[in-house]
């Protein structure tokens, strides 16, 4: 090889050399930043399975219009969903099925496991299945929208008690793990409502365990203070009158937008907290300002020992609607309540465009590393995950 040609080589890398100068002095560091971000993405992606959807609408009455918004545990080395579920009399049951992986759903009863009898108006006549009159998933009464913790050996179910737009109310029922577990469905306890008469509101959630001795209800996302939220403490939740002692929660769909983060206006909360070593990290739907119709998921941690107080928030949702199954049926819908760990998975159960139950994970530790680091969780737009 000739001298040229290596006088050649080294005048070309040292025009990479200043090329790359240049270019690091002329990008700022927020910019750095952002790109080496982009680039480190693949740490904590969010990823749908691509069993999607996990659930669909049965042959049965009960489950022939839509399956949807899942609640989610693990007991037993499995996991377990209770599900909504609208049937052709456009009613609402929970049904169930379980898992031994937290993919495919083989245990699946051809029946409803808990159904709410003689709602308020059931004597105003037949009713059907009406996506137009009835929005709220497509159902005019009955259980909507589950979710489940267990404590002290036994499982509750907080839910939506829908019976009219004049009827709001959230209820919970119990029952004990061993009668969960043996399918004794039977065994639920009497419904209760939670939330006060006369009054609309939806989507509470318990705390997986007891704080300070006390059943711990996360009732609003909505405050004053965009660092803060709604926790209420209660000493028994069987016992729980709230015409003596009402909660005290506003009506989100109340509540003036406000800019945070990501999204204009904050919907409710998701799943039941989950406990992590870094603070209880609750996933939120919310809306954002150029897209009030698209139901997206965001992320955010609080406080071990005081869960009012906001540790830190994505700032980017971790879901939005953008799978055909998230669209094919009341368009633009992601909407969880469910979110369980296995093998330090992260497994987040939803509903689709309110008709079919979806899973998507996340290695948690990283997606915790990335909410604490202020970077934004995200989704991939592919199906990359083998399960």
């Amino acid at each position: 090889m000739s001298f040229l040609f290596f006088v050649n080589i080294l005048a070309l890398l040292f025009s990479f050399f200043v090329i790359g100068a240049l270019l690091g002095a002329a990008f700022s560091k927020p910019f750095r930043k952002k790109l080496l971000g982009r680039l480190q993405e693949y740490r904590f992606l969010l990823t749908r399975s691509v069993r999607n959807p996990i659930l669909m609408p049965g042959a049965t009455p009960w489950t022939a219009e839509a399956v949807l918004n899942p609640a989610a545990i693990v007991l037993g080395g499995r996991t377990h969903l209770v599900y909504r579920a609208i049937g052709m009399d456009g009613v609402s049951r929970l049904g169930y099925a379980s898992s031994g992986e937290g993919f495919i759903f083989d245990d699946r009863p051809p029946y409803p496991v808990y159904v709410v009898q003689n709602p308020r108006n059931s004597k105003g006549g037949v009713r059907r299945y009406s996506p137009v009159l009835y929005p709220s998933g497509g159902s005019w009464g009955g259980c909507e929208d589950p979710r489940m913790v267990a404590i002290d050996g036994q499982i509750y179910v907080t839910y939506n008690a829908f019976d009219g737009w004049d009827f709001i109310r959230v209820a919970f029922t119990s029952i004990s793990e061993e009668d969960f577990l043996a399918k004794r469905f039977s065994r639920w306890s009497a419904p209760k409502l939670l939330s006060p008469e006369g009054e609309r509101h939806k989507n509470w959630v318990l705390f997986p365990e007891k704080i300070n001795g006390k059943f711990a209800i996360l009732h609003n996302l909505h405050t004053t203070d965009p660092n803060h939220v709604c926790v209420e403490y209660i000493d028994d939740l069987a016992a729980y009158d709230p015409k003596r002692n009402p909660i005290k929660s506003a009506d989100p769909a109340a509540t003036p937008p406000r800019a945070i983060a990501w999204h204009h206006r904050m919907r409710s909360a998701g799943p039941p907290p989950v406990k992590t070593e870094y603070g209880w990290l609750v996933l939120y739907h919310a809306t954002s300002e150029n897209e009030g119709h698209r139901y997206k998921l965001g992320a955010m941690l609080l406080d071990l020992q005081d869960p009012t107080k906001v540790r830190a928030r994505a700032q980017a949702p971790i879901l939005a609607p953008d799978e055909h199954y998230e669209n094919n049926g009341k368009p633009g819908i992601v909407y969880a309540c469910g979110a369980v760990v296995r093998d330090d998975t992260l497994f987040v159960y939803y509903g689709g465009a309110d008709k079919v139950v979806c899973v998507a994970t996340s290695p948690l530790k990283t997606f915790l590393d990335a909410l604490l680091e202020e970077d934004s969780p995200s989704l991939s737009p592919q199906a990359a995950r083998i399960s």
